[in-house]
């Protein structure tokens, strides 16, 4: 890191903690270019709109140089702790594509999960038992195919999604309305251990910050922004889940859903999302692949890119699996629809799908038009 982006990073988290600077500030602050600065002047505070408390608090910090150092901040949070900045290499670039990316992301955990194809799974923090199956059958077959599950730690729905999420191939990735260092809803402490140790939390809001309303629809942007697409799975049509949905489709993001009863009031917001025609109507992981085209190839490029060469597990029949193999030996003798493959192979249909999806990424079968695959 050379010495002007370091300063640069250290101006933009020191203005991020100070309580009532905003986005457009700090924007203007980097534009004037003022951690090149050797003191800032009242002039150089009221160019950026900054007046009374928070141009003392922040005219102080910059003088006295006073900003804590990453080092530091870590060893407050502990564990494997970043904080990031656009400017960062790091930095997830789908966060960059939204109207107002977070200027910091407190991370925690594994940072490399940020680089991965991640999907949102949200809903209900009441779920009903169709609810919760459907949630976490769902993220463990995108978790096994290779997708990093995204959601919010609430209760419910989210904490379904990251719990299936977790320990699969592609993992999960919590984002926080509080700071990294403290967990809500308290009853999911252990699962936010958990996701900490063996997953990804993130959060935009400094340590030692209060909880208050306003972070809920700002993490569920991120949340939004940091996936190419939103699962509704259960929700009322007022609910959170529909307002991650709402700004997914405003950031030109998929939009899917999972059916549900016309009798549940849990099932009108997704139910209500398919009959707009705002999202796509989707049983299994299958269903979300049909409509992404690119996603195989993306997740094959980014298996070559984790084993290093071509032949390595993404690539070699003999790194497959019993069933994977079953599966081809299946498909030699004549394509066949997944339900074909079900009755054949006697492979729990969720389980079925994820394999389905793996062997496609790695270019041993091919999904044909009408939902018929073959061995290549």
């Amino acid at each position: 890191m050379t010495a002007n982006h370091h300063m640069r990073k250290q101006m933009i988290v020191a203005l991020h903690e100070i309580p009532g600077i905003g986005w457009q500030a700090i924007h203007k602050a980097v534009s004037h270019r003022l951690w090149e600065k050797p003191i800032w002047k009242t002039d150089d505070l009221t160019a950026i709109g900054m007046r009374g408390a928070q141009a003392k608090a922040a005219s102080e910090r910059y003088a006295g140089r006073t900003w804590m150092s990453e080092a530091d901040r870590a060893d407050n949070v502990g564990g494997h702790t970043a904080v990031l900045t656009p400017f960062d290499s790091e930095y997830p670039q789908a966060l960059k594509e939204i109207a107002q990316p977070p200027w910091v992301l407190y991370a925690r955990g594994r940072l490399e999960l940020l680089e991965r194809p991640a999907i949102a799974v949200v809903g209900t923090r009441v779920p009903t038992a169709y609810g919760r199956h459907s949630a976490t059958s769902l993220a463990r077959e995108l978790s096994a195919a290779g997708l990093t599950v995204v959601s919010g730690l609430a209760r419910g729905i989210d904490g379904k999604a990251h719990e299936a999420a977790l320990y699969g191939r592609g993992g999960t990735i919590a984002v926080l309305p509080t700071p990294i260092d403290r967990c809500y809803p308290p009853e999911n402490v252990s699962l936010f251990h958990k996701i900490a140790e063996h997953g990804l939390l993130v959060s935009e809001t400094p340590l030692g910050t209060p909880l208050h309303p306003g972070q809920f629809p700002l993490r569920n942007r991120i949340i939004a922004g940091l996936t190419f697409g939103t699962v509704v799975v259960e929700g009322a049509r007022r609910s959170g889940s529909l307002i991650t949905a709402q700004q997914a489709m405003e950031m030109n993001r998929e939009v899917f859903a999972v059916p549900g009863p016309i009798s549940s009031p849990k099932s009108e917001g997704p139910n209500d999302l398919i009959k707009r025609g705002e999202a796509k109507l989707i049983g299994c992981v299958n269903d979300i692949v049909e409509e992404l085209a690119w996603l195989p190839a993306a997740l094959r490029r980014l298996d070559l890119d984790e084993s290093g060469e071509a032949g390595g597990p993404a690539g070699n029949e003999a790194a497959l699996n019993e069933e994977e193999r079953k599966i081809i030996a299946l498909l030699r003798d004549q394509p066949l629809s997944i339900n074909e493959l079900h009755e054949l192979s006697s492979i729990p249909f969720g389980h079925l799908n994820a394999l389905l999806l793996n062997l496609c990424i790695k270019r041993k079968i091919e999904l044909q038009s009408g939902s018929i695959y073959m061995a290549l």
